[in-house]
């Protein structure tokens, strides 16, 4: 037997945690795949609600570790000049938050989140507080959760916010792919 993972969405005033296939960018704290708080375009940049997705991992295995995630580098939504996908990123060590440190996502709803940048104490005080996802390929994955694992848990959990400028173009966009990796034992 080998271990089986399920990605799940974090939220919540304390952490719920829900197993998804697909995660929706919206401007409230909710992952439904639905028309309701879409992301506007309007006269200042605006941003979703920030989104956590953490690795849920079961099944037999002796050791988990090294949990890291990537785009396939094809993220070309139409959001503006400086527009963008982008992931919390620390200066050292792993970029995902851990429970102790986790913070609801915020904002005004219908209208913009607020950036996880400043409004993120996990995030906050780092020198390089984001990077644009699309640029973090295979061959250069973040590292979400270095720990060693040895019984069924949940990894760390990323942080991602999209970001749109006032240039940006209206529409559904297409499904993309963040994948999750790990060394499995």
């Amino acid at each position: 037997m080998v271990a089986t993972y399920d990605v799940v969405f974090v939220n919540g005033v304390s952490i719920t945690e829900t197993v998804i296939t697909n995660g929706r960018f919206r401007t409230d704290d909710a992952n439904t795949a639905d028309l309701t708080n879409p992301c506007l375009i309007d006269s200042v940049k605006r941003r979703s609600y920030w989104k956590g997705f953490a690795l849920k991992f079961g099944g037999t295995f002796s050791q988990i570790s090294n949990i890291r995630i990537y785009s396939n580098g094809d993220i070309n939504w139409p959001l503006g000049t400086t527009g963008k996908l982008k992931l919390g990123n620390r200066d050292t060590g792993d970029i995902g938050v851990p429970d102790a440190s986790y913070v609801q996502a915020t904002g005004t709803p219908g209208v913009t989140g607020n950036d996880f940048e400043t409004s993120h104490a996990h995030f906050s005080g780092q020198t390089t507080k984001s990077v644009n996802f699309n640029t973090i390929v295979s061959g250069s994955p973040k590292v979400v959760d270095s720990s060693n694992y040895t019984s069924a848990g949940r990894s760390k959990h990323a942080v991602l916010q999209l970001e749109v400028d006032t240039d940006a173009t209206q529409g559904l966009q297409a499904a993309k792919t963040a994948t999750f990796l790990v060394d499995e034992i």
